[in-house]
C-alpha cells in the first residue's frame, strides 16, 4: 500500500511539471509516436490491441508472447514532407517459452543535408556561398522489451526499456531513457482489450549544447536566445484500446476493427477532447480480409480543430488507408497516408515486411 501511495504521489508530481514548459514541453520526443509498420498505420494507429509479434516491442510489449514463430523480424521504411524526412525501424522478437518472449527494436526519423548558413555572411558582410556547410539532425531509439503470460487466462504483461538519442549535426544532442508497460486481455476469441502506459515514470533527456563563438555570435545577432543544457522530461501518455473481430460465416472472410484512446498529460492539445491536464485523442481503424492470406486496411486519426481565414473552426482527420498480403511466413504490407490538410496535400507511402522464421534445426537447445 505505501509503494503504491508512493506512486501516485510520485506521479501526480509528475503532471504539475507539465503547467513549467521548460522542464516538460509539449510534443517531446513526438518521433516516437508516429507509429510502426504499415499494417498500424492503415489502421490509423488503432493497433496496441491488435498488435502481435515484432512491432509490439513498440505497440504494446505484451502482445510479443503472439510471436508464432521461434523468430520475427520486422522493417519499415517511409518518408515525410515530400521526402525530406526520412524514418525507419527494424524490430526482433524471439519467443523463448509458451509464457514469455522478449524483444529488441530500433527507430530512426531524421532530415540529412540541412544548409548550416550560420556563416553565409562573413566577418567583412560579405554573402560567401562557400561558407555554407550540412549537417544531419536525427532522433534515435532503442528499445529491450519482455512480456510474459499471466496465471490469469487470456492476459499477459510487458514492458520496454527505451534509450532515447537524438541529436542535432555537432551542435546539440541529448540522451534518454524511459519506459514503457503494458497489458493485453484476450476475452474470447473475437474480442481483445489492451492498455499501454508510454513514458510511464516520464522519459528523462538531457540535453547538451555546443556552438562555437561565431555560431553564437549568429544567435545574438538574429535576436535569439542561446540554447543551455538542460533536462527535458517527457510526460506520461495512457492509450486504452478495444478490439473486435467478426468471422463471415464459414468462407474464410473476417471483418474488424480496433478503437483506441490517448489520453496525454502535457497540457492542452488540439484534440477531439482537451483540458489543461488531459487531452483525449482517440482514433479508429477496421480491416476486411480472407484468412491470413490478404487485408484491406482503413483508418482514421489526429482529429483536430482548425481555422479558414474567417477564423471559423472546423474538425479535420487524418486518413489512412492500407492493404497486406502474406505467405507463410513473408508478410508485405503497404499503407497510404496524409497528414489530413485539405488545403495542402501531403502524402506519405508506407512499407514494412515481416519474416517469421522457424528455428534451426542446427541450433543449441
Amino acid at each position: 500500500m505505501k509503494n503504491f501511495l508512493f506512486f501516485l504521489f510520485s506521479f501526480s508530481s509528475l503532471l504539475l511539471c507539465a503547467q513549467d514548459e521548460t522542464i516538460a514541453p509539449k510534443y517531446s520526443n513526438e518521433f516516437l509516436a508516429i507509429g510502426v509498420g504499415a499494417d498500424a498505420l492503415g489502421m490509423g494507429n488503432a493497433f496496441i490491441a491488435e498488435t502481435s509479434g515484432a512491432s509490439s516491442v513498440y505497440w504494446n510489449p505484451a502482445g510479443l508472447n503472439k510471436v508464432s514463430k521461434w523468430l520475427e523480424i520486422g522493417f519499415m521504411h517511409s518518408s515525410y514532407f515530400a521526402g525530406i524526412a526520412k524514418y525507419d525501424v527494424l524490430n526482433f522478437a524471439h519467443k523463448l517459452d509458451e509464457k514469455s518472449a522478449i524483444g529488441i527494436g530500433a527507430i530512426r526519423f531524421g532530415v540529412d543535408d540541412i544548409p548550416n548558413t550560420t556563416q553565409l555572411i562573413d566577418n567583412n558582410g560579405n554573402i560567401n556561398y562557400d561558407n555554407i556547410t550540412t549537417f544531419s539532425a536525427g532522433d534515435y531509439a532503442f528499445l529491450l522489451s519482455y512480456s510474459r503470460v499471466l496465471p490469469v487466462e487470456g492476459m499477459s504483461v510487458g514492458g520496454s526499456a527505451k534509450i532515447i538519442h537524438r541529436k542535432i549535426g555537432d551542435f546539440a544532442k541529448s540522451w534518454g531513457f524511459g519506459l514503457d508497460v503494458g497489458m493485453l486481455y484476450d476475452y474470447s476469441d473475437n474480442w481483445k482489450f489492451a492498455a499501454v502506459l508510454r513514458d510511464a515514470t516520464s522519459t528523462f533527456n538531457a540535453w547538451m549544447f555546443d556552438l562555437d563563438p561565431q555560431m553564437q555570435q549568429a544567435f545574438i545577432a538574429t535576436g535569439n536566445d542561446l540554447p543551455q543544457n538542460g533536462l527535458e522530461l517527457t510526460l506520461p501518455r495512457l492509450i486504452l484500446g478495444a478490439n473486435g473481430k467478426y468471422d463471415i460465416g464459414k468462407s474464410g472472410l473476417y471483418a474488424g476493427g480496433e478503437l483506441d484512446i490517448d489520453l496525454t498529460t502535457d497540457g492542452r492539445r488540439n484534440t477531439l477532447l482537451s483540458t489543461n491536464l488531459i487531452s483525449i485523442d482517440p482514433h479508429l481503424g477496421l480491416k476486411f480480409g480472407f484468412k491470413d492470406f490478404v487485408v484491406i486496411r482503413a483508418g482514421i486519426s489526429n482529429l483536430q480543430y482548425v481555422s479558414d481565414l474567417d477564423n471559423v473552426k472546423s474538425l479535420n482527420v487524418q486518413p489512412n488507408i492500407g492493404v497486406g498480403v502474406a505467405f507463410k511466413g513473408f508478410h508485405l504490407d503497404y499503407a497510404f497516408t496524409d497528414i489530413g490538410d485539405a488545403s495542402v496535400a501531403l502524402y506519405s507511402h508506407v512499407i514494412s515486411l515481416r519474416l517469421r522464421l522457424d528455428k534451426p534445426k542446427n541450433a543449441v537447445e
